[in-house]
């Protein structure tokens, strides 16, 4: 469903056929030229659904966000496929549910990758990096990568011409546990230890303008997946302690400053007509330190609408209808075969769980979300199902026929059936009301539980993530 402010489409009349045939190929040699628009994607760490005044904020001034909404569309129902940092950036990447490709948690079972982590994605899943390098972008990854941190897990291997950033979370330096000071990597070698976290942001956008300026002439995508707003919250001296919402609100403002930098970059190139930029977020706020997912209920590490749900954002002058907003469901999966349709790139070989949303992002008439059901993995456990305005969340610990049972992650939970149309704080349990629904649901998460796994069981689609030996830490050389 989409509303938008429709432009006025003028009548063209052609009595000369030569004139008519040149009027009717226009349109498509335009279509051809836009093609292999230019992609900037931009992915923030921990930024809430009600954190940016597109979506209601009153805090938080984010004034080229919001005119970047005003030039494209807004996603009222778009989610990432988990409520954690690793697992959300590994199905971004490859358009599949983390335990499809074996990257919902740590091998030692923690939450996401740690520093020495011997986990990484494995180089046979096509990441969007490799599928545009293939058509001839240049690729780069500028901020937080969080996909391992060993030479052959750095982006510099997973397609990315440039890297520049952290490898893991900023708050990931503890010494208790051997970490080393928070490295600050250009490419495969650390440069600075720790990093200076009031600049990140601030730096992120000098080299991404450095990046966009050198490639000017030719296609290329634009990885920009931001340290903040995620803890420990830092601001550069020009934005911090400026805010309304403490050092939470400074890092959101510099992050829309940031976006601004870039907007006009476009903009002084003169690409900014074939340039589609996406903004969105790797999974909802953690509801402290001003954070906010409102109107949804639950945090980050939660499978709440708070905790997947997050703003999405994507603006592409004269392809996408400006001022306008899809209520249907889409994922940061849908990326990957979005942008290999838009460019003709190769698809992946392997099987993706994400689709092509094209229709969504053009306004199509009629246009549907293309999914049936979405599965909410929180670690290894399936915690809901959604299908249509039906969200179920399972008992934990529940056991069903065929099942393995899982560990249990958060005792005491009853399972209980909400309606996202009404109840978006997802209170209010209709079980006992529509139990064929119920019985619906419980199918569809088996299917989920078959395909995938759950608990410590293994699903038929998953494929093995690559672990390698003698782990070494990321330090500053002399």
């Amino acid at each position: 469903m989409f509303s938008h402010r429709s432009p006025r489409i003028a009548t063209i009349l052609a009595t000369l056929f030569g004139c008519l045939l040149t009027l009717l190929f226009a349109p498509l040699l335009n279509s051809q030229n836009l093609e292999h628009p230019n992609i900037v994607l931009i992915f923030c760490d921990d930024l809430g659904y009600g954190d940016l005044g597109a979506y209601g904020s009153l805090v938080n001034r984010t004034p080229r966000i919001d005119g970047l909404a005003e030039d494209g569309m807004i996603f009222t129902d778009f989610y990432s496929s988990s409520p954690v940092c690793t697992p959300s950036r590994a199905s971004l990447l490859t358009g599949c549910y983390a335990r499809r490709v074996d990257m919902h948690e740590d091998q030692t079972g923690h939450w996401v990758l740690i520093p020495r982590s011997v986990r990484g994605l494995n180089p046979e899943e096509l990441t969007i990096a490799e599928a545009l390098k293939s058509v001839g972008y240049a690729t780069a990854c500028i901020g937080k990568w969080h996909l391992g941190d060993q030479p052959d897990h750095l982006p510099t291997r997973h397609g990315f011409d440039t890297y520049y950033g952290i490898p893991y979370s900023n708050d990931m330096q503890q010494a208790n546990r051997g970490d080393p000071p928070l490295p600050l990597v250009c490419q495969e070698t650390v440069f600075e230890a720790p990093a200076d976290q009031s600049t990140l942001t601030q730096r992120y956008t000098d080299e991404a303008i450095k990046f966009i300026e050198a490639n000017r002439g030719n296609p290329f995508f634009l990885y920009l997946p931001h340290t903040f707003p995620h803890l420990p919250l830092f601001a550069s001296t020009k934005f911090k302690d400026k805010s309304a919402n403490g050092r939470y609100g400074d890092s959101v403002e510099e992050i829309d400053w940031s976006t601004g930098k870039i907007l006009d970059t476009l903009g002084r190139l003169g690409i900014e007509q074939k340039t589609l930029v996406i903004f969105t977020s790797d999974n909802g706020s953690n509801g402290r330190n001003g954070g906010s997912n409102d109107p949804l209920s639950g945090r980050k590490g939660s499978t709440m609408e708070g905790g997947m749900r997050v703003p999405m954002i994507a603006s592409w002058p004269e392809r996408i209808p400006a001022a306008s907003i899809c209520n249907e469901l889409a994922t940061t999966m849908d990326f990957l075969p979005t942008f290999c349709a838009i460019t003709e790139a190769e698809e992946p070989k392997l099987p993706i769980d994400g689709h092509d949303i094209r229709p969504l992002l053009f306004g199509e008439e009629g246009a549907e979300s293309p999914y049936d059901v979405l599965f909410y993995y929180r670690r290894r456990q399936l915690q809901a199902v959604r299908w249509e305005d039906w969200k179920y969340h399972m008992e934990l610990g529940e056991t069903h026929p065929n099942w393995t049972t899982p560990e249990i992650l958060a005792e005491g939970r009853p399972a209980k059936l909400v309606n996202l149309d009404s109840d978006l704080q997802e209170t209010t349990d209709l079980s006992n009301q529509y139990p064929e629904i119920i019985k619906r649901m419980k199918t569809l998460a088996q299917e989920a539980v078959q395909k995938f796994g759950n608990g410590n069981a293994d699903g038929s689609l998953q494929r093995n993530s690559i672990d390698l030996p003698n782990a070494k830490a990321m330090t500053l050389k002399n």
